[in-house]
């Protein structure tokens, strides 16, 4: 899908033509769309990297034109494998049209496409893809805290358990941070190539945004290093959690069948046919409950004392 976008006197517009400063955003595109584009003089490769999912941040530059490759986050949902997973957006800088390419849509790209963001001119490339750059590193910040606050969820639900589920729910998420730690780190190395490469030095403006997208990611970084430890060690914390809960449990049922065996030994005695002490007495019955009943409490007395029930 094709969408081009230009800054007007009214706002932020969708045309049906490219035109000189416009915005073409392609999400998922058909190798129809990709013959189109390319005839407008944008290099083919350029179109097809950022659809293939493993492909990693950087910057490439041929024949006037600019690739720009980072990874931004997307959500898949709570049943993935991965819950909070990245992918490869590519930019494509040329000298008439800024092109942005993903496989598919995102809510970076959304929230820029809306038109809430102020001040946003489509003419002005190097400014939209600052701000690419900090609402990529924004939705970083705000998958981490939605992580964070679902693993508190899961932590409470551990702390009784005896069960894998919880865990292995953990176990994703560790995945996510992992994955997000990795692209985080790769989008810096690209941003400080672009720094060095002086792309943001045009403009005051730009500089000053550039400021905030570095500190930005690296704020994103940093809070995804310490999610990602603190999870490791909740893991682990847990794994011998889980397996004092069962020992806890196993215990528990150990001290009942004993309990229960006892009544049990003493009536298997009283049903053998050979002479027993108490058979000709009267209250005979009522002497042998009277005597389980009483092992009974004292084994569960001792039980209780050493903290096995």
């Amino acid at each position: 899908m094709i969408t081009i976008l230009k800054t007007l006197p009214t706002g932020l517009m969708t045309l049906t033509e490219p035109t000189l400063g416009s915005w073409i955003n392609v999400i998922n595109p058909t190798p129809d769309e990709i013959e189109q584009l390319a005839a407008l003089g944008i290099s083919k490769d350029y179109l097809t990297y950022p659809l293939d999912v493993d492909e990693r941040a950087r910057t490439e530059r041929e024949n006037g034109e600019m690739l720009i490759l980072l990874r931004v986050p997307y959500y898949q949902g709570d049943e993935a494998d991965i819950p909070y997973n990245t992918l490869p957006l590519g930019i494509i800088l040329t000298p008439t049209h800024l092109v942005t390419v993903c496989k598919r849509p995102i809510e970076i790209l959304d929230s820029l496409t809306s038109g809430k963001v102020r001040d946003l001119s489509t003419a002005k490339f190097i400014r939209v893809v600052l701000h690419i750059l900090l609402k990529t590193a924004e939705h970083y910040l705000s998958d981490v805290r939605e992580i964070n606050k679902k693993v508190d969820i899961l932590e409470d639900r551990l702390q009784m358990s005896t069960r894998n589920r919880e865990l292995l729910a953990l176990l994703k998420y560790q995945k996510s941070l992992t994955i997000f730690t990795t692209s985080l780190k790769s989008n810096e190395l690209m941003m400080e190539r672009l720094q060095r490469g002086q792309l943001f030095r045009q403009y005051p403006e730009d500089e000053d945004l550039l400021e905030d997208v570095l500190t930005e990611n690296q704020q994103a970084i940093e809070m995804t290093n310490i999610a990602a430890n603190i999870l490791s060690a909740m893991m682990d914390a847990f794994a011998s959690l889980i397996s004092n809960n069962l020992n806890v449990v196993m215990k528990l049922l150990a001290s009942i069948t004993i309990v229960v065996s006892l009544p049990t030994m003493v009536s298997s005695f009283y049903g053998m046919n050979i002479h027993l002490p108490l058979q000709d007495h009267p209250y005979s019955f009522v002497l042998v409950m009277g005597a389980t009943i009483l092992i009974t409490l004292a084994a569960v007395w001792i039980f209780v004392k050493r903290d096995l029930f």
